[in-house]
């Protein structure tokens, strides 16, 4: 049995008084490779924020007995990245190496080396002085896993990270996850695609605000768990009161 990485204790999260995940409690293991999947607006991007501590839990707790907050690389949607800053790949990679130099270390020959065999290794060499605005969607999205390289996390948070590119780019991407698995780091993705979850990702959990399923990924994505999870996310109010158990500071 692998060593618990991180430890979901009965956890409610959400944005400004109302709940999006509702007493949530699982195990997440060393080299753990797990989809989270779920309707749209099922808490799925809201539990990611949780783990990678941008978001404080309204109750209960989320553990990290296997890491620390900084050995954590959280990789956002890419709609909540601003594509017009002016910024270069090379600068993009460099924010991979903030948590192992700070905001102002120096960044020095062995770095530089890093950073561009990370571009090689999503197929990008060549790109380091490219402006961020002028990748298609595809090219950012591998230059964001080659500062996840950098960061060099035992966990690794992935939030809907095959959205609107190529496949070409969805199956170099792929290869690059199970490298990481292969490494016993621990791997969590919301993912949209059942086919490529079934085929790819060996444990699931199926969200609904509030776990429907979590575990082996054929039993999980059983047809009338997705019934349930569609129903139970249609069921919850957005503008909905606090749940009994809620405490509130």
């Amino acid at each position: 049995m692998s060593a618990t990485m991180l430890k979901i204790d009965n956890v409610t999260l959400g944005y400004e008084g109302h709940p999006a995940v509702h007493h949530l409690s699982g195990v997440i293991g060393q080299g753990a490779l797990l989809a989270v999947c779920g309707p749209n607006g099922s808490g799925k991007s809201t539990l990611l924020k949780g783990i990678a501590g941008l978001l404080k839990p309204f109750d209960g707790a989320i553990l990290r007995p296997g890491c620390r907050t900084r050995d954590i690389a959280y990789l956002p949607q890419q709609a909540e990245i601003d594509r017009h800053f002016p910024a270069t790949v090379i600068d993009v990679l460099t924010l991979g190496l903030i948590e192992r130099r700070g905001l102002f270390g120096s960044i020095g020959k062995a770095d530089t080396a890093r950073m561009l065999e990370a571009l090689q290794t999503v197929g990008l060499s060549g790109f380091e002085m490219r402006p961020v605005e002028t990748l298609s969607g595809g090219q950012l999205q591998r230059v964001l896993f080659a500062r996840v390289l950098l960061q060099d996390a035992r966990v690794i948070l992935l939030d809907e990270p095959f959205n609107a590119i190529d496949a070409r780019t969805v199956s170099d991407l792929v290869a690059l996850i199970h490298r990481w698995h292969g490494e016993k780091r621990t791997v969590v993705a919301v993912l949209h695609d059942m086919t490529l979850i079934r085929e790819q990702f060996p444990e699931t959990l199926l969200l609904a605000r509030e776990a429907i399923a979590w575990g082996d990924t054929a039993k999980v994505l059983a047809p009338e768990n997705i019934i349930k999870a569609r129903r139970m996310t249609e069921a919850w109010d957005d503008h909905a009161p606090w749940c009994e158990d809620v405490k509130v500071a």
